[in-house]
């Protein structure tokens, strides 16, 4: 029995193709295609006689953190629109991830009043570290978060000139040498 490189396979990963692979424990099937029904590391049995390799899912001792609803999290924003920003969730609560899962924020779940000003310009950039909370699984692709809460938005911005900034309020922040100020949704310091 081989076991390729300890990687966190989540459940839903995508592990093979039935022509390629026989479903091992851990796994299931859908449309041709082999998927992991559990948390844990991707091995690959050598084929018995003229039959493929079986593919299969074997737990864990590692510690992998894996966001799920009202999991607080720590994310960088990697990009934004207008209607989103998608981000690269790096911890789930004081545990980080062993892979960046990604997330996103819509713009009417960045605040919980007046949901119809917010403008994503206004509230992140990419670069910015933000805590949020998970409130969906999302889809396939990525994990929902809001920052509706006080102590929700970003934690960590840095200035156009690239110096770290410090809140001046819950929607601005200031570059201490050049004194700019930018808005972001700030995140209420405990």
């Amino acid at each position: 029995m081989s076991s390729q490189a300890a990687v966190a396979i989540t459940p839903g990963r995508r592990l093979g193709l039935t022509q390629e692979y026989e479903a091992g424990t851990g796994t299931y099937m859908r449309n041709g295609i082999i998927y992991s029904s559990i948390l844990g590391s991707k091995g690959i049995k050598g084929a018995e006689g003229s039959g493929n390799p079986t593919v299969f899912v074997e737990r864990s001792n590692a510690k992998f953190a894996i966001p799920n609803i009202g999991s607080e999290v720590l994310a960088r924003v990697v990009r934004i629109n207008p209607r989103a920003a998608s981000v690269a969730i790096m911890m789930v609560g004081s545990t980080p991830c062993q892979e960046d899962f990604q997330g996103v924020v819509r713009v009417q779940d960045i605040r919980a009043t007046e949901k119809d000003l917010v403008q994503m310009i206004n509230s992140f950039r990419p670069g910015d570290i933000i805590r949020a909370e998970v409130i969906s699984l999302g889809d396939q692709r990525s994990y929902y978060l809001a920052t509706t809460k006080n102590e929700h938005g970003v934690v960590f911005a840095q200035s156009a000139a690239g110096n770290t900034m410090v809140p001046t309020s819950w929607e601005e922040m200031q570059d201490p040498k050049t004194g700019d100020v930018e808005k972001r949704k700030c995140a209420k310091a405990f």
